[in-house]
């Protein structure tokens, strides 16, 4: 009797794709390493490998994580109070202030009867839109049950849960929208082509795409290395540089309107390195005596902002873009 086929392989292989030798945007082979870290939120054993693409310039996680990993570290990020964290980082008013500034650039546009928020969350986003588009019908996507807890709230009419991608949800959402927003979700998704193509086919022709994500060209990136929170370990697996974008979005037949370097800035890279770094060196029970450093470096993070947003330390970028007819 031959012997059995085996199975997958214990323990954490089952949460890492194979290492992949060729760069997931181009195919290029001429491929380096951008960064390697270990965990420094969940604290979980192990190294993540940041590779980037010499030819096109594009930021991945190699190996990446399988669905499987992808769903263990959201889980610990949104059950370990993670993202109370992040919040606290970007403090509620600057928060309100940031989707507001968002939701605005869209004023200039046909006022849409309907919008999808993908990535949505809690829905913070949509809450905020909806005081300067009060007529806009507002549904939300997100891979995790949050966006059910949103509809709750009240704060969307329509939750789906899921990537934007799967077969099951596009076929619910196709040519539904006039806008659909992406704000710092294509670097969470395994295939951003295929969420872009996704978000096109939930477009109504001439519908507007949004879409806010880091810049991996930020000075920021480079000073700071692993410190630096959009890399964003073990959950970023993409980071895309505008002209990669850009380029992909006219292939797919959009006229770009708008990018933008300068609005989409968040000033926490200073006190989010901070942040991180204290909590890799100091036992969990000192870091509430280190957190009048990290207000100092926050206020530094605001005071500098004006200027920073306006130089090469800018950390995101916006593209608008019009679907074709």
């Amino acid at each position: 009797m031959p012997p059995p086929t085996p199975g997958p392989a214990p323990g954490p292989d089952r949460f890492h794709e194979p290492r992949r030798e060729d760069c997931p945007w181009c195919g290029s082979r001429r491929l380096r390493t951008r960064l390697r870290t270990p965990d420094l939120l969940h604290h979980r054993p192990g190294t993540f490998t940041v590779d980037e693409c010499r030819d096109c310039a594009h930021i991945f996680q190699n190996p990446r994580l399988s669905p499987a990993g992808l769903a263990r570290y959201h889980r610990d990020f949104y059950e370990g109070h993670l993202e109370d964290y992040a919040d606290r980082l970007l403090a509620t008013r600057t928060s309100r202030r940031r989707h507001l500034a968002a939701a605005r650039v869209m004023l200039a546009l046909p006022e849409p009867e309907s919008w999808l928020d993908v990535g949505t969350g809690h829905a913070h986003f949509p809450r905020r839109a909806r005081e300067l588009f009060p007529y806009t019908s507002f549904d939300g996507l997100d891979p995790t049950l949050r966006v059910v807890w949103a509809q709750a709230e009240g704060h969307i009419e329509e939750a789906h849960c899921g990537y934007l991608a799967a077969p099951e949800v596009l076929a619910r959402l196709h040519a539904r929208y006039d806008v659909v927003s992406m704000f710092h979700h294509l670097e969470h998704t395994p295939d951003p082509r295929a969420e872009l193509r996704a978000a096109l086919t939930a477009l109504r022709p001439g519908g507007h795409l949004l879409i806010d994500v880091p810049n991996p060209h930020s000075a920021f990136a480079r000073l700071l290395g692993k410190w630096w929170i959009p890399h964003g370990q073990p959950r970023h697996l993409h980071l895309m540089p505008l002209d990669n974008l850009r380029a992909e979005l006219e292939s797919q037949g959009c006229e770009i309107l708008r990018t933008d370097r300068k609005s989409p800035h968040t000033p926490y890279d200073i006190s989010a390195a901070l942040g991180l770094l204290l909590g890799r060196l100091l036992p969990k029970r000192w870091l509430r005596a280190a957190a009048p450093l990290v207000a100092v470096a926050r206020a530094a993070d605001h005071t500098l902002a004006p200027l920073l947003r306006r130089t090469p330390f800018s950390n995101a970028y916006r593209i608008v873009a019009r679907k074709g007819r």
